[in-house]
């Protein structure tokens, strides 16, 4: 059972920034995807941004795409979605999620039934 830990959300002004990080509790590598979602109050959970980490190909949902980098640092097992130019609508829990390989799919469209291991989640508030 694979155990993720997200941290670094927080509040935030419109405008500002912040780098999320995920940890597995073992070593994940090529046969999984992970990805990055977020549930605000009210809403589904929306995929953001996603990696194959077999080929490092990524995905992005519209609404971050150009805002939201999703990356990977092997030697500290961690992924991180580092989350520019944030905006008030932003404002959600941020969930880290790892998906074993399956099939090749968009893992952002794929949808949350695809993921196997979710974290906990962080939350991030972004204020005007």
């Amino acid at each position: 059972q694979v155990q993720l830990v997200e941290s670094g959300g927080g509040s935030v002004q419109a405008g500002g920034s912040l780098r999320l990080s995920c940890a597995p509790s073992e070593d994940i590598r090529d046969n999984y995807y992970m990805g990055w979602f977020r549930q605000a109050p009210g809403k589904e959970r929306e995929g953001l941004a996603c990696e194959y980490l077999g080929t490092g190909r990524t995905y992005y949902a519209d609404s971050v795409k150009g805002r939201f980098t999703i990356s990977r640092d092997n030697a500290k097992n961690t992924l991180y979605l580092q989350m520019n130019s944030l905006k008030p609508e932003d404002t959600a829990m941020y969930y880290c999620a790892a998906a074993v390989f399956r099939r090749w799919m968009d893992c952002v469209a794929a949808g949350t039934d695809e993921y196997d291991y979710w974290g906990q989640g962080t939350q991030v508030t972004v204020s005007s």
